[in-house]
């Protein structure tokens, strides 16, 4: 375990990095959301989380030093609506990419700075420099913490489960892109928005690719067979490994890779069902 101490769900994971796990435990979020806190002198916290009051109001009694920055890695509404009252409470500048305008995205997000591929936010503690992942989200950032070599992934990569993505604004194309890109950074770590750290990141990384490829794969020979199935169809097909009761979440990352194909040229919809083109 990567911890020097613990206070029930307050963790230091390394000199001038900690995390506070948010009270919003579940199917989709797992132990919680991970908000980090960057620094000793001044602090950046990543990903705020829910606007769940006590969990505000623990980020501020933990945080050592003044908070400067509140940093969002993307608009889900597990992720970013803290934002706001914390930055009310603290006068801290937040710093990240505005919601796109659809649903469950974060509207009261807005950004003091918005942030690009390679900028960077530079403290006299630590540099963050801002990697633009989308597919999981279209605004969906992670950041590269340069002195350790560590990216925070929000939840480009989760620890303990597989990211949905779900369109219209999620793209498995893009998804697929942008894993591809963090490799070439490099990482020592991985400090996901769920979950614990993972230490191997290139294997972790390489899993998920080959993970959604052959998933990708199950969908071609789905169609093969089953041509001119509906996405309710395909899923039980496809998805035969996973509980049926997560059928209608699967359903999402379905209708991703199908966009994907399609947009390939390797299937089509007529009427809500899938064929072979």
């Amino acid at each position: 375990m990567d911890t020097k101490q613990r206070t029930c769900d307050f963790m230091q994971l390394a000199p001038g990095v900690q995390r506070l796990l948010a009270p919003n435990p579940g199917m989709m979020t797992g132990p919680g959301t991970n908000t980090y806190l960057l620094g000793e002198k001044e602090i950046a916290v990543i990903d705020p989380g829910p606007a769940i009051d006590s969990h505000i109001a623990m980020i501020q009694k933990v945080a050592s030093a003044p908070i400067r920055w509140i940093i969002v890695t993307h608009t889900h509404l597990d992720h970013s609506p803290a934002a706001y009252p914390l930055a009310e409470a603290t006068g801290a500048e937040l710093l990240g990419k505005s919601p796109p305008n659809c649903s469950n995205q974060d509207q009261t997000f807005s950004p003091n700075r918005h942030l690009n591929n390679g900028d960077k936010i530079e403290t006299e503690e630590f540099t963050l420099t801002a990697i633009h992942t989308p597919g999981h989200a279209s605004n969906h950032l992670c950041y590269l913490h340069e002195k350790l070599q560590w990216i925070f992934t929000g939840d480009h990569v989760m620890n303990g489960s597989t990211v949905v993505i779900n369109p219209p604004d999620g793209n498995m194309q893009d998804y697929l892109n942008s894993l591809k890109k963090l490799k070439t950074f490099q990482p020592k770590k991985l400090a996901p928005g769920h979950g614990d750290l993972l230490k191997a990141p290139q294997t972790t990384l390489d899993w998920i690719i080959t993970h959604r490829l052959k998933r990708e794969k199950k969908v071609m020979d789905a169609i093969r067979t089953m041509s001119g199935s509906s996405l309710s169809i395909l899923v039980k097909k496809v998805y035969d490994d996973v509980d049926a009761q997560l059928h209608p979440i699967a359903e999402r990352s379905l209708q991703a890779h199908l966009i994907k194909l399609d947009i390939e040229g390797l299937v089509q919809t007529r009427n809500g069902l899938w064929h072979l083109k």
